[in-house]
């Protein structure tokens, strides 16, 4: 299971040089299921919106339009 940092980039001005932060929002993790073995990812954000987690899956095939 791989683990990253969620950042949101920030751009702010230094004395006319624009320059980009990038702040720490929550978490993402890498999951499978186990009756099928698709991976899947979780995030955790580390704020308070109304929501504690998301959850990504890659398309379906049917959801892909070409």
């Amino acid at each position: 299971m791989t683990n990253c940092t969620l950042t949101v980039p920030v751009k702010y001005d230094d004395n006319g040089i624009e320059k980009t932060t990038y702040r720490w929002v929550g978490t993402v993790f890498e999951n499978t299921k186990r009756d099928t073995g698709e991976t899947f990812l979780t995030l955790k954000p580390d704020f308070l919106v109304g929501l504690t987690e998301l959850v990504a899956f890659q398309p379906n095939k049917a959801d892909v339009t070409e």
